[in-house]
C-alpha cells in the first residue's frame, strides 16, 4: 500500500541522563489512525538527547522504508530536537551535530516538524520503555490504535483555567494575502504556475488597493513576502506602496502547477481528461498530467513557512500568495485531512492569520477576510 503523508511518532530516554538508554518509533497513517511500523531498541550508555535524536532518526528510516514517497509530519515531546530540526535553534553540543545531520539527510523536503506535550507521545514512549524492560516487538498500543491529536492552542479560557499562563515569547504571525482578481479568475480557469501568468484585471487592481489600505490602518507588518507570478508581484507592489515597505520574491509561495490543465476551466478538463480528473479529485497524491500534486505544493509551501519562521521569530510578516498554499497552511494548523482543502473557498485578495509559537503551537486567528468588505 502507498501512502501519501504519513506521521512519525518518535522519543527516547536515559534512565541516568547518561545511563542505560532507548527509543522507540513508529509510522502513522494519519487518515485510519493505523500504525504502519513500529521499533524500539536500546543504544547502551547514552543521554537523554542521544536517544530522542535516535528515535527520530530510526522513525526516520521506518517511513522511507514503509512509506517511501510519502510527506511527512514528525511529532516529539522534545522541544530541544524539533526546534533544532525546523531550524529555530542552533546545534550547540557536539555530540548533536552528526545526529541532526543524520536526521536531515532522512527528512524529505518539506518535512513538517510538531511539538506534542508528552502525553500525546505515549505510543513512542511506550515503544522506548518496553524496550529498556525487555518486552518483545509488537508492543502498545496495538497497531490499529487511533493516533493521538497534535498540540492544539487552548482557549483564553481554558489557559487561564489550567494555570497555562501567557507565552514567553511573542508568536510569529504570518498574513497571508490572496493575489487580486484576474481575467483566469472570472472566468474560473486553473491558472498554475506553468500557465500564462496574467496580470491583475481593474478590479483586481482595485481589490489589491483595498487591501493595502486595510493594512495600513492594522499596523504592524514587519516585512512582505510574495510569489513570483506577476498577479501577486503586483498585489504585493500595491501594498508595500502604502506601506512603505519593499517585497522579498520567495518561490516556496507560488501557486501548484496544474500542467496541461493550466488556462482551462474545469468542464474543459473533465471533457478532455475524465480519467485524469477522477484520479485527481480521489488523493492529493496524485498531479494533473504535466503539473504537481497538492502533496508536492504542501511540502514546498511547509518549506517555505519554516524560513520565514526562522527568519522573522516574533515578528509580523505579509505574504502574498495564491488559493492553494494559503488553503494547504490552514488545513496544517487544524491537522484536518488533505481533502479538506476541496472544502475552503477563499475569495481573491482575501486576509488569512496564522500565529505560530516558540513552543510549536499554532492557531488560525482569521480567513477569507474580504477587506473591500469592512
Amino acid at each position: 500500500m502507498s501512502y501519501g503523508h504519513v506521521i512519525v511518532e518518535a522519543d527516547g530516554g536515559s534512565r541516568g541522563n547518561p545511563g542505560p538508554a532507548s527509543y522507540g518509533a513508529l509510522v502513522r497513517d494519519p487518515a485510519t489512525g493505523q500504525v504502519i511500523a513500529q521499533d524500539g531498541k536500546t543504544i547502551g550508555i547514552a543521554t537523554n538527547n542521544v536517544a530522542e535524536y535516535s528515535g527520530l532518526i530510526a522513525g526516520l528510516e521506518l517511513a522511507a522504508e514503509y512509506a517511501p514517497n510519502a510527506s511527512i509530519e514528525v511529532r516529539m515531546d522534545s522541544k530541544l530536537v524539533i526546534e533544532q530540526m525546523a531550524g529555530r535553534w542552533k546545534i550547540k553540543h557536539p555530540d548533536m551535530k552528526p545526529l541532526a545531520i543524520k536526521a536531515q539527510g532522512l527528512a524529505p523536503f518539506g518535512t513538517e516538524w510538531t511539538w506534542v506535550p508528552r502525553a500525546q507521545n505515549s505510543a513512542a514512549d511506550a515503544l522506548a520503555n518496553n524496550a529498556l524492560d525487555g518486552v518483545p516487538i509488537p508492543l502498545v498500543p496495538e497497531v490499529g490504535a487511533p493516533a493521538p491529536a497534535a498540540a492544539k492552542e487552548p482557549s483564553d479560557l481554558a489557559k487561564a483555567m489550567q494555570g497555562w499562563g501567557a507565552q514567553l515569547e511573542p508568536p510569529t504571525q504570518l498574513i497571508f494575502l490572496r493575489h487580486g482578481e484576474t481575467p483566469h479568475t472570472t472566468e474560473k480557469r486553473f491558472s498554475g504556475s506553468g500557465g500564462d501568468d496574467p496580470s491583475l484585471n481593474d478590479n483586481g487592481c482595485a481589490q489589491a488597493e483595498a487591501a493595502a489600505q486595510f493594512l495600513a490602518r492594522r499596523g504592524g507588518i514587519d516585512a512582505i513576502v510574495t510569489s513570483p507570478m506577476r498577479r501577486a508581484r503586483e498585489t504585493a507592489a500595491t501594498v508595500g506602496a502604502q506601506l512603505g515597505l519593499d517585497t522579498a520574491v520567495d518561490d516556496g509561495w507560488i501557486e501548484c502547477s496544474f500542467g496541461d490543465w493550466d488556462g482551462h476551466t474545469f468542464a474543459e478538463v473533465q471533457q478532455k481528461w475524465p480519467d485524469a480528473l477522477s484520479a485527481w479529485l480521489e488523493t492529493t497524491t496524485v498531479a494533473p498530467p504535466g503539473g504537481e500534486s497538492f502533496d508536492t505544493c504542501a511540502r514546498r509551501a511547509r518549506s517555505a513557512r519554516d524560513g520565514l519562521l526562522t527568519r522573522f521569530p516574533g515578528k509580523t510578516v505579509l505574504v502574498v500568495t495564491h488559493v492553494t498554499p494559503i488553503k494547504l497552511m490552514v488545513r496544517s494548523v487544524l491537522q484536518a485531512p488533505m481533502a479538506s482543502i476541496f472544502r475552503m473557498e477563499l475569495h481573491p485578495a482575501t486576509l488569512t492569520e496564522i500565529h505560530w509559537y516558540a513552543d510549536g503551537l499554532a492557531s488560525l486567528r482569521s480567513f477569507n477576510v474580504q477587506p473591500s468588505l469592512l
